[in-house]
């Protein structure tokens, strides 16, 4: 009984059904080796509790989209009423409908922190590779759910946006004609467009929630990066189970007080106003833009208006758009800096706030009107974006070694000029 207490199994004080369950299904073994007892880094700050946050919210996405699906109706002529219904006449609905929808924003939010935190702390750094591309699979399939989720609204703005993705799709040389069909059902927005949208938002948090897993499993298996972005002594570590466990409720609270104050006092201030409106297939949007979350990206669309030869520029944009995403995969390999964390980077760490405000104008950007004046902004933040990945981060670290280097033998020529520059 000794060993089977050793191996995570119950001891004579759990029950017999207990004992019973967890030496064929150790669920509970499970559960307190690799969540209670799971050892993290005595030193992380506040902005490690946002995987957390994350996991907390994609739990409620779930619960209250399931209760908005029973009631929505994925017909052209019932969609939009279906969510009046909804939030007026079920109960609770006026809770459950908004707090889907605000949800998606707070998710998107905990998200962009997540991944700002791992850029800056070096998150992506061997041995953690395969745990950021994981994350930038979740980061993908969230953007396809809330599109998906987004078009479901069946308002003007969610159907102009749906047009433009189709037209995105229609672009691509030679099979463009077809992908476009396949999508829309025919050859125009309208029911079989909607019913795919339908079926796709439903089954893709479930695909989500297996990345969700993949990802934590990762991250147990390698183990979670701390600020310094060195490996930890066992020493400097502490169980999650309780000391972690409580910085995570403690930012859990604080950021369900925001999320609380969105859904109860401005649950509609995250959307569009036009989206406020039924879809018409026979009129568009004075203005189309996205969700706040896609106005980077976006932007970057809208920023390429020119032709590439026998490229149109509807295509070359959606190609910039998509290599903006994909090169957030190939971030492990283009960051060669020794050193992980930017907290030891004084050079680096500039460059990386001119690109979080880079990202920021672009969101502004996405959402500005077509006008040469904000065109040619959009032209150089996409720029901006590209230059950091691409050129901050693989050559910085030379420039950096090349002045730690010139430091070292300055200091050495201070001391007597007896040592040698490391």
């Amino acid at each position: 009984m000794a060993r089977e207490t050793q191996q995570g199994l119950p001891g004579r004080q759990h029950s017999r059904l207990a004992r019973f369950i967890e030496a064929r299904l150790p669920v509970c073994g499970f559960f307190r080796r690799h969540i209670c007892a799971f050892r993290v880094p005595d030193n992380l700050n506040y902005f490690y509790t946002f995987g957390g946050i994350l996991t907390l919210v994609l739990a409620a996405q779930i619960i209250t989209g399931l209760v908005v699906a029973m009631h929505y109706v994925p017909d052209t002529e019932q969609a939009f009423a279906s969510r009046q219904v909804l939030q007026r006449d079920v109960p609770f609905g006026w809770l459950f409908l908004p707090g889907h929808a605000v949800g998606a924003s707070f998710f998107f939010i905990a998200a962009y922190i997540h991944l700002a935190r791992g850029l800056y702390y070096g998150s992506h750094r061997a041995p953690r590779e395969l745990v950021w591309l994981i994350g930038m699979a979740i980061y993908c399939t969230m953007m396809a759910t809330a599109f998906c989720g987004y078009v479901l609204s069946w308002g003007l703005m969610s159907s102009s946006a749906a047009a433009v993705i189709v037209g995105l799709f229609k672009a691509v040389p030679f099979i463009g004609p077809w992908l476009g069909e396949t999508l829309l059902g025919g050859y125009s927005i309208g029911q079989p467009l909607l019913s795919r949208f339908y079926v796709l938002h439903f089954l893709l948090p479930f695909i989500l929630l297996a990345f969700v897993g993949l990802h934590i499993v990762a991250v147990h298996y390698v183990g979670q990066n701390n600020p310094t972005g060195r490996a930890l002594p066992q020493q400097e570590t502490l169980p999650f189970v309780p000391y972690a466990l409580v910085k995570d409720c403690l930012a859990i609270c604080v950021f369900l007080l925001f999320f609380c104050w969105f859904l109860f006092y401005m649950p509609d201030y995250l959307g569009q106003p036009d989206n406020f409106t039924p879809a018409d297939t026979l009129k568009t949007a004075p203005h189309i833009a996205p969700e706040w979350y896609f106005l980077p990206f976006y932007a970057m669309l809208k920023a390429i208006n020119f032709d590439f030869g026998f490229i149109s520029s509807t295509f070359a944009g959606a190609l910039v758009m998509l290599a903006a995403i994909a090169v957030l995969f190939l971030v492990p390999w283009l960051d060669r800096s020794p050193v992980y964390s930017a907290r030891y980077r004084p050079l680096y760490r500039p460059f990386y706030w001119l690109f979080i405000a880079d990202v920021i104008a672009l969101g502004w950007l996405g959402a500005c009107p077509a006008e040469p004046l904000y065109i040619a902004l959009a032209q150089a933040a996409t720029a901006g974006y590209f230059a950091f990945f691409l050129l901050v981060m693989p050559f910085l670290p030379r420039l950096e070694k090349r002045l730690c280097r010139g430091a070292a033998a300055e200091l050495a020529k201070k001391g007597g000029g007896d040592n040698e520059p490391v």
